[in-house]
């Protein structure tokens, strides 16, 4: 058995690792199939110390994301009431129902902050009342606000 060699991606590489990744493979794959593709680069300490880096900074970003996140989640949990008006009928029967959209762009309005639509997470709302609506601003935050259904 030859020994493994050790090579840093430069791109995305299928069943092999992201790019930055550090993996070890044969020789021969190194040497005829990643290397003259520019797949990947030889292990060296430089290249090592600018993959550090690299992660270092990544993870700056991503601690960076989620404070923003956490301070739009307390800027929304301070609101906490957000007003949708649709036409009623009998017995307090909304006309179709409240969807993420028309909440976004309640918050919108009220905020200023934009909202992406498809973190929201609306129960069934068929009648006006008070109704509580999850939304997901990061993988790990998630607002709850509480949405008043009103007639015109």
């Amino acid at each position: 058995m030859s020994k493994r060699t050790q090579v840093v991606l430069t791109k995305d590489v299928s069943k092999l690792g992201r790019e930055g990744d550090l993996v070890e493979v044969a020789p021969g794959y190194a040497r005829n199939y990643l290397l003259p593709y520019s797949f990947a680069v030889r292990a060296t300490p430089g290249i090592l110390r600018q993959v550090e880096r690299r992660r270092e900074e990544e993870r700056q970003r991503l601690i960076e994301l989620k404070q923003q996140a956490q301070s739009r989640k307390t800027a929304l949990e301070t609101i906490g009431r957000f007003t949708v008006a649709k036409p009623v009928g009998e017995n307090e029967a909304i006309f179709g129902t409240v969807t993420d959209r028309e909440l976004a762009e309640a918050i919108e309005k009220a905020t200023g902050q934009e909202v992406d639509r498809r973190g929201i997470t609306l129960p069934d709302i068929n009648k006006i009342g008070f109704y509580k609506a999850h939304i997901k601003l990061h993988p790990e935050v998630t607002a709850e606000v509480e949405i008043h259904v009103v007639a015109p």
